[in-house]
């Protein structure tokens, strides 16, 4: 474990001869070496007032050093520098994290860095961002250095507000959640609400406790610790083997119970439910997931509205069939009109239970009736059907994040756009410039009045609002969520990112990259490490939010990715795209060699345990 304390001047020798011998790892001659001593060369009396600080090892060996000089609103990195046999173990990035910890409490706004063209690659990797021209030659310094720029950042006010400012328990309940409302459109098995548990890693910007019902890969946890700098995070995993209960799991295990309850640390679930309740000790409320239900916010909606006040937001119609021949009657009369329709389930996940149909299609299935017996049985919502932008490439769907605290406050986190494929959700970015301009403050608004109704009707936590928008550029808002989501996983590891690296990260989730063949643990190890050196490369940052589906029979991954710029994203993600197909076409072919008695199987499991 490498810890930070402040130099001493006393130390001032030492430390010049670290900083020579850093300098000289590159291979620079003894010219150079020569000419860079006098402007390298810490004095005992600067010690304090360049605030340098040293990491040491736990025997106390001093394994490298960093400086921030300057005050607030401009400072510098004036040295970081590590010990050649320490390059490469994480030193370098212990430091830097604490020069921007440090500069955030001085109130620096700015951090300039001058690096060594060889270290280049490593503040590209950490989130710096280099200044056009990208040279200068400091006087008494022979050769180019490369500046770079950052913008230290506080956590955000949202997100200490969320756990109080310090680390949560999460509980990845997420099949538990959709259980309670037995909606038919969901799979009874909760075989993707397993998967998508791992998520929650990702429930706060800094997790203590990691609870999950399915084991997931060691190597997993390891890197995403690593690229969001957490430390100390405990997993239990691999509680259910069957069937939604990870909260009663957790409760029949009495010494697992007491380890989270009793730490006086929060516990963030992916919803709320009864379980849930019981294990936390926080009352269950009656009707407190009723918004949950999509007819039940269209109404709460449809009040929102009536009271004005949002311009550039239309509500469009929905009716409640009173079973499947009314709700089929609707749909035969629309697709007559030469209307799409929507048809929802009451409840629902991701697009599940949600289709939308033309008038063609009615017509090719033979008649709304015959169309109908495909879908999902239970009741449906019948919806008008929302035409989007003429311009393919503009924002279609949008969703507003926000929640409410214990004392019935609502606090705002903000605005995203999702990728909505055929109805179904595939991922969102979120950050600055991911939401139109135009769109951003009438979604904001609207957003802000349905946590104040949620508020009123006694819903305490996360909650999302969907939208869609129209030809004319108005928004049109079609469900709530209360739990967490997709995108606000997204903003998440943004408020992570943006304290650990600097401010203002575009972070996407990417829901399914498909792989093409199922991994082998050690490969999905491998690969996922090789995402994380190349998106670094490009100055973003790779995290794998989903790991369980490289291990089924149609295996895919979910991902994170992060940049400071919509460029540096997607480059992130086309590289992580085409290397797993990659990857997956390469074991898919070596699979394929084998005779079917000879093929290897899945990863093993073992219950209670990792894989």
């Amino acid at each position: 474990m490498v810890k930070v304390r402040a130099a001493r001047p006393a130390e001032a020798e030492a430390l010049t001869g670290l900083v020579m011998r850093s300098k000289a790892h590159w291979g620079y001659d003894a010219a150079l070496l020569a000419a860079c001593a006098a402007e390298l060369r810490i004095r005992p009396d600067e010690v304090t007032a360049r605030r340098i600080v040293v990491a040491e090892d736990a025997e106390g060996t001093v394994l490298g050093l960093a400086s921030l000089e300057g005050g607030a609103p401009l400072a510098t990195l004036g040295l970081l520098f590590v010990e050649p046999s320490a390059i490469g173990q994480g030193v370098g990035r212990v430091l830097y994290r604490d020069v921007l910890r440090r500069a955030v409490q001085l109130g620096v706004r700015r951090l300039v860095i001058d690096s060594d063209p060889h270290a280049a690659g490593f503040y590209r990797a950490m989130g710096a961002v280099a200044e056009p021209t990208a040279s200068v030659t400091p006087a008494g310094l022979s050769g180019a250095l490369v500046r770079f720029e950052t913008a230290p950042a506080p956590l955000a006010d949202w997100a200490r507000a969320w756990t109080g400012g310090g680390r949560a328990v999460h509980v990845g309940n997420v099949a538990e959640f959709n259980a309670q409302f037995a909606d038919s459109s969901l799979d009874p098995e909760q075989e993707a609400a397993h998967h998508y548990s791992c998520l929650a890693a990702f429930y706060s910007p800094y997790p203590s406790v990691l609870v999950l019902p399915r084991a997931v890969p060691a190597g997993w946890t390891e890197l995403v610790c690593r690229q969001l700098g957490w430390t100390g995070v405990e997993v239990y995993d691999g509680l259910v083997e069957r069937g939604p209960g990870l909260a009663g799991a957790v409760r029949a295990r009495p010494a697992l119970a007491a380890r989270l309850t009793g730490a006086g640390e929060p516990l963030v679930p992916w919803g709320l439910t009864r379980p849930f309740g019981l294990l936390a000790g926080r009352p269950w409320r009656a009707g407190e997931l009723r918004y949950e239900s999509k007819a039940a916010a269209h109404g709460l909606f449809g009040r929102i509205l009536a009271e004005g006040g949002h311009p550039g937001i239309v509500l469009p119609a929905q009716v409640r069939a009173a079973g499947r021949w009314a709700a089929a009657r609707l749909l035969a009369a629309r697709a007559r009109a030469g209307e799409s329709t929507v048809l929802k389930s009451e409840h629902g996940v991701g697009g599940s239970g949600t289709t939308v149909v033309t008038a063609g299609e009615v017509r090719a299935a033979g008649g709304a009736r015959a169309l109908l017996r495909r879908l999902p049985r239970g009741p449906l919502l019948v919806e008008e059907f929302v035409d989007g932008p003429a311009d393919p490439g503009a924002a279609r769907d949008l969703t507003y994040d926000g929640f409410v605290d214990p004392a019935g406050r609502v606090h705002e986190v903000g605005a995203a756009l999702m990728d909505v494929t055929a109805g179904a959700y595939r991922g969102a970015t979120v950050g600055p410039g991911a939401v139109p301009d135009r769109a951003e403050k009438p979604l904001l608004a609207f957003g802000a009045a349905v946590g104040r109704e949620l508020a009123a009707s006694g819903y305490r936590g996360w909650f999302d609002v969907d939208f869609v928008v129209d030809a004319e550029g108005r928004l049109a808002p079609t469900e709530t969520n209360l739990r967490l989501t997709g995108p606000s996983i997204a903003f998440m590891v943004a408020a992570r990112l943006d304290a650990l690296r600097g401010g203002e990260h575009l972070v996407r989730i990417a829901d399914r990259v498909e792989l093409g063949a199922r991994l082998p643990e050690a490969q999905l190890d491998e690969l996922c490490a090789d995402l994380a050196r190349g998106c670094a490369e490009l100055g973003a940052v790779f995290v794998p939010a989903i790991p369980t589906a490289a291990f089924d029979p149609a295996p895919w991954l979910g991902v994170l990715v992060a940049a400071r710029s919509l460029e540096a994203l997607d480059a992130a993600e086309a590289l992580v795209r085409s290397e797993a197909a990659a990857v997956g076409a390469m074991f898919g072919a070596m699979f394929d060699a084998f005779e079917p008695a000879d093929r290897p199987p899945g990863p093993a499991r073992r219950a209670g345990g990792r894989p």
